[in-house]
């Protein structure tokens, strides 16, 4: 690996700690800011959505710059994941809004960020090339409609074969108890949960409750 290759990598890697760092603290604020507490669940979605951000950019900018885009790649994912909440929208782990949504902010704004001072390639809006903004819009709308057209065939081939998603009633059990025959965390030290049709209470297992206790011995 020549010298310029290890700067990429070194700046890529510095990058990739502090744009996560950035998310995590202006999420924080704004979790504050709107309801008072902080939660173990936000700050890891935090830290997911700084790093979808980062990764179109982490070679192409500065340090400086990657916690700047860290910091506003925060607003876009944290309004769409409330305004999902409120919807019927069946995005249960927040793809699109963390994910999709971080990704499109991430690759728009290195077109901003682009800085050849460190990446030794182009500059983007702040460095005199406007324009980069302008290819990075376009490369996010072709994978939109690219990544689009092919899940909606691939859901259509697997739909003709197999349902798509669960029972509603299989749903509110919990999937952990009907496939696996137990549930990963409950009260207190925990109970394994077994489904009552296949292992009856008969035999006497002191830890096989059934599921309509809730796990309660």
């Amino acid at each position: 690996m020549c010298s310029s290759d290890l700067n990429i990598a070194t700046l890529a890697f510095a990058n990739t700690m502090f744009a996560p760092a950035a998310t995590l603290a202006t999420w924080t604020l704004l979790d504050l800011m709107r309801g008072g507490t902080v939660t173990a669940v936000g700050a890891a979605t935090a830290i997911v959505v700084g790093l979808v951000v980062i990764t179109p950019a982490a070679g192409y900018i500065s340090p400086l710059s990657a916690i700047i885009m860290g910091a506003l790649g925060a607003f876009p994912s944290y309004f769409a994941l409330i305004y999902r909440a409120k919807t019927k929208l069946d995005d249960s782990l927040d793809v699109v809004a963390a994910h999709g949504l971080g990704g499109a902010t991430g690759a728009i704004l290195t077109g901003v960020f682009a800085d050849a001072a460190w990446s030794g390639t182009g500059n983007g809006l702040l460095g005199g090339h406007p324009t980069q903004v302008l290819t990075q819009v376009a490369s996010v709308v072709i994978v939109l409609a690219y990544s689009g057209v092919a899940t909606f065939l691939i859901l259509k081939v697997l739909g003709a074969l197999m349902p798509l998603r669960s029972e509603a009633r299989d749903e509110k059990m919990g999937l952990d108890v009907l496939d696996h025959g137990e549930e990963a965390y409950t009260e207190g030290d925990g109970a394994i949960l077994v489904k009552p049709k296949e292992v009856p209470l008969a035999q006497g297992a002191t830890n096989v409750v059934p599921v309509g206790t809730g796990g309660r011995l």
